[in-house]
């Protein structure tokens, strides 16, 4: 005789859904409010920016902020599009080797067992407690030594070799690439670059999507003022806090600068977004 099998079917009162949705609204409104702050001051006038206790939303918008803005950047020797340039070029090459030549190096590490390769991650660890602050004379001696300055190599060389992005992919293809995964590609006659690329490499999606956006995000607010020193070579930050430098009465500008260095980075994000949190359902493979 069989027993009967009795299913507990768990489910939420219409009440405990609506307080879900109540807490996440809250919670993400209370998360975007410094952005929506930003995206306000942009557009009020220089009366509403200088009020106590300051106002949070504007009152009377004005388009002025971008006016002065484009005003104070037709009047520079270096036209704007030659800054624009200079910092895509900086940030997307940067970005793409980090990309690569972490995920390079973190497969080494994680997938083929070689003398020292234990010390090699320690050190590796070890140096993400240094601050930026530490390191910035030898990495001027060192870029100095190699002849790199005042050329687009001295800031988009030490990008490619940010420890930061080389723990991400290391603890990810750790984590979410099984060894007899690899090995059945091998078996299958694909050679180390194919297993790499083909195999590794889509599996760790959501590591080097994050990555993506943590080091476009650092190199396109990089002004490389302590490298770069040709007017025609400095980058579109630069440009612009040296305008903000101007003082109070550029107060407007300022917080028209500060939405236009926000909106590339914040596009970046949200176009990545939706593919790192498909991919994060895989993070739970393992061997």
């Amino acid at each position: 005789m069989q027993l009967p099998i009795y299913r507990k079917r768990v489910t939420r009162s219409p009440g405990g859904d609506l307080a879900a949705l109540v807490l996440l609204v809250a919670l993400g409104s209370f998360t975007a409010l410094p952005m929506v702050y930003v995206i306000s001051s942009a557009f009020k006038p220089l009366n509403e920016l200088f009020l106590f206790p300051p106002r949070f939303f504007v009152r009377n918008p004005t388009l002025d902020n971008f006016k002065d803005l484009a005003v104070l950047m037709g009047e520079s020797w270096v036209p704007i599009s030659r800054y624009l340039l200079n910092t895509l070029l900086i940030t997307c090459l940067g970005t793409a080797g980090h990309v690569l030549f972490a995920s390079l190096c973190a497969f080494a590490l994680a997938k083929h067992r070689f003398p020292g390769s234990r010390l090699v991650f320690n050190l590796i660890v070890i140096s993400l407690m240094f601050a930026p602050e530490v390191t910035a004379i030898p990495n001027y001696l060192i870029i100095a030594r190699l002849g790199w300055l005042d050329t687009y190599r001295a800031v988009i060389v030490p990008a490619w070799q940010s420890s930061l992005g080389l723990f991400l992919m290391k603890q990810f293809m750790d984590q979410m690439v099984p060894d007899s995964l690899l090995e059945a590609a091998r078996i299958d006659g694909a050679n180390e670059w194919q297993v790499f690329r083909k195999v590794a490499m889509p599996t760790v999606r959501p590591a080097w999507l994050t990555l993506i956006i943590l080091s476009f995000q650092s190199l396109w607010g990089n002004t490389g003022s302590n490298f770069i020193y040709s007017e025609n070579l400095k980058t579109l930050p630069y440009a612009l806090n040296q305008i903000v430098a101007g003082g109070i009465a550029r107060a407007g500008v300022g917080a028209a600068v500060a939405l236009v260095m926000m909106i590339v980075p914040v596009t970046v994000f949200i176009l990545n977004q939706r593919n790192v949190v498909q991919t994060m359902g895989t993070s739970g493979l393992k061997e």
